[in-house]
């Protein structure tokens, strides 16, 4: 009889860690969950074998390696992700994103670790001139937290080199959406990427800011491609079961994971509005520092690798969200407004 694959998630406490750590489950993998609970939630590693603690504390990871040598692959979501805050506090994101990161990778080393998926991001491409990127595409990093991840990729792609090492770098474009369970979704009260300002302002009656209007975008404003996060969690179990190493000879890996389109800020304000059937008093507002006009993939590599494309439309994404925000309060209940 087949044991179940095993599978060690770094931040699977987080918004994408744990969406992650559930669609595993539901497709029979055996899920322990490290995370420090700074940004996770314990209500969303119920049921998971879960260890509280840094990613950087070597001594608990050789623990969770003693009690589970059968991890076979790693999920490393940890980290921190708000690109205002980086600006401000690039310090502190460049010690959790990259120096606990490096610790944990040594880590994993150490204890016989061979595959390694990676949370990275699509933040850290250059603007193109159609704003469509794949993953040959320039970087260019506009924010703190974006180098961070471009940063780390360059240290993987070395380490995996040196080493027994295989990574998976998946470069995500804007998760929105949630568990369609409601099991797991948005954590933070007040979230910071466009969606979560939309419905803050909806629920409240008060403005949204389109932040940027001047970006070279067929309306000004920044342009995104919206992911539904069910779909970023069908692409991990992809990446689990190929494994890592997803080309012959190669111990590194890129992939992008969008829809392949593009929606701007005023597009994305109109489909929240037809979803709602009701306005949103939208205003215009300067960038936010680290801002940039954004991107969407053009890339059919994840559908070549990993046999994944997104299924879900910006509309389901943006009701799933919604419908998040109703149930939160029962799940999150400290976090209720």
């Amino acid at each position: 009889m087949n044991h179940p694959v095993k599978v060690l998630i770094s931040g699977g406490a987080g918004y994408i860690g744990s969406t992650v750590a559930s669609r595993l489950r539901d497709e029979g993998f055996e899920v322990v969950v490290l995370d420090s609970l700074i940004t996770g939630r314990r209500e969303f590693v119920e049921g998971l074998t879960f260890y509280e603690g840094d990613i950087a504390d070597r001594a608990l990871l050789d623990r969770i390696y003693e009690e589970h040598p059968d991890i076979a692959v790693v999920l490393h979501f940890a980290a921190l992700i708000v690109v205002p805050d980086s600006v401000a506090d690039p310090l502190g994101y460049y010690e959790a994103n990259i120096s606990k990161s490096l610790a944990f990778v040594r880590g994993l080393i150490a204890n016989g670790c061979s595959q390694l998926v990676f949370s990275s991001s699509a933040s850290i491409y250059a603007v193109s001139e159609d704003f469509s990127v794949d993953e040959s595409s320039e970087l260019a990093p506009m924010s703190p937290y974006a180098r961070s991840k471009a940063m780390f990729e360059v240290m993987l792609e070395d380490i995996a080199a040196a080493s027994d090492l295989n990574v998976l770098s998946l470069r995500y474009f804007n998760p929105i959406g949630s568990d369609p369970k409601f099991r797991t979704g948005l954590q933070i009260a007040s979230p910071s990427h466009a969606l979560g300002k939309l419905i803050e302002a909806y629920r409240g009656d008060t403005e949204f800011q389109i932040t940027g209007t001047d970006y070279p975008t067929r309306d000004g404003s920044g342009i995104r491609d919206y992911v539904n996060v069910w779909d970023l969690a069908e692409a991990h179990v992809a990446a689990v079961r190929e494994g890592a190493k997803t080309a012959a000879g190669s111990a590194y890996q890129v992939i992008n994971l969008g829809t392949g389109e593009g929606t701007t800020v005023r597009e994305l304000v109109a489909a929240f509005e037809s979803v709602v059937g009701g306005s949103v008093r939208a205003v215009e507002a300067p960038r936010r520092p680290g801002d940039s006009a954004g991107a969407f993939t053009r890339s059919r590599k994840a559908a070549e690798l990993l046999n994944w494309t997104a299924s879900s439309s910006l509309e389901d994404g943006i009701a799933s969200t919604l419908e998040w925000f109703e149930r939160r309060k029962l799940i999150l209940p400290d976090l209720a407004d």
